[in-house]
């Protein structure tokens, strides 16, 4: 079970999942009964199809996964599980997961599909391995569970609302990417991969982490430029947003190695309450104003 939960990367799985769900809840009309069916199928293909692509991923690099110490103990470079296993198993994932999407929505199956072809394809094996800024295309792939959960109650992709989650999930992943990458800079360079910190060094690709960390707070206060906005967003989004730029400062400033990890912490926080607080939002609004008339 361990080797499976960590082939899999099940801790990215739970993201994933919670942000397709909010895509799923924020496009969904308040007016219309929830189909519980409908959720499960949907959830079971996204888990799937994101799964499915993670395993794909490690039979891809276990090579270089053997090389750095944070990811040689995954089971393809241990050994727990063949290379040729994995790509079939991922395959299967993806498979599966593609035609059970289909069956809810086949514009969520093609963004499903185009999202692993991106993240497995062009990413995996080009973008993260020539380029030093291959986590910004990557990020694409990365924002996609939730305008996948969007799709399926709504084909109206540029509509404000999905672009807004869409820029939260992309905006975010550059500081929580390139502080990793800050963190465990070693370890990438017996990878030999041409992250930010091994090529430009810590102190400028912290200047990148703030441009983006500005970008991405400031999404997250413009939220009712993009979306209708209740109690939630200022009781939660506007002060996670002036915490998350806060706690760059502080990382920015700080000597100290570990300063980074409350940062991380708190972009990761930030991230799932600016997916969630609208849907939350949304509903609770529409029970409230329900129960009042009732």
């Amino acid at each position: 079970m361990r080797a499976y939960l960590k082939l899999t990367k099940a801790s990215i799985g739970i993201f994933v999942l919670v942000t397709g769900l909010a895509g799923y809840a924020v496009s969904r009309s308040v007016s219309e009964p929830l189909n519980y069916f409908d959720i499960i199928i949907f959830l079971t293909g996204l888990y799937l199809v994101s799964s499915g692509s993670f395993v794909l991923n490690q039979a891809q690099e276990w090579r270089l996964d053997e090389k750095m110490q944070r990811t040689s103990l995954r089971p393809v470079p241990v050994g727990e599980i063949s290379p040729w296993q994995a790509y079939l198993i991922g395959i299967l994932f993806c498979i599966s997961g593609l035609f059970a999407l289909y069956l809810l929505e086949p514009i969520a199956a093609g963004l499903a599909l185009f999202t692993v072809v991106l993240y497995n394809g062009i990413y995996t094996l080009y973008c993260k391995k020539k380029w030093a800024f291959g986590a910004v295309p990557g990020a694409i792939p990365g924002a996609m569970p939730v305008v996948i959960g969007y799709s399926v109650n709504s084909s109206t992709l540029l509509a404000p609302d999905c672009i807004y989650l869409f820029l939260v999930m992309f905006l975010w992943q550059m500081p929580h990417f390139w502080a990793l990458a800050v963190r465990y800079k070693e370890d990438y360079i017996r990878g030999g991969l041409p992250v930010l910190p091994t090529k430009i060094g810590v102190k400028r690709t912290l200047y990148h982490v703030g441009l983006y960390t500005f970008a991405y707070a400031g999404v997250g206060m413009a939220a009712p430029v993009f979306i209708n906005t209740h109690i939630f967003y200022v009781l939660i989004i506007v002060p996670l947003a002036l915490k998350v730029v806060w706690e760059f400062f502080r990382y920015f400033r700080s000597e100290n190695s570990n300063s980074w990890l409350p940062f991380f912490l708190w972009v990761n926080l930030s991230m799932l309450a600016f997916i969630c607080v609208p849907a939350l939002d949304k509903w609770f609004f529409h029970l409230m104003i329900s129960t009042l008339i009732s």
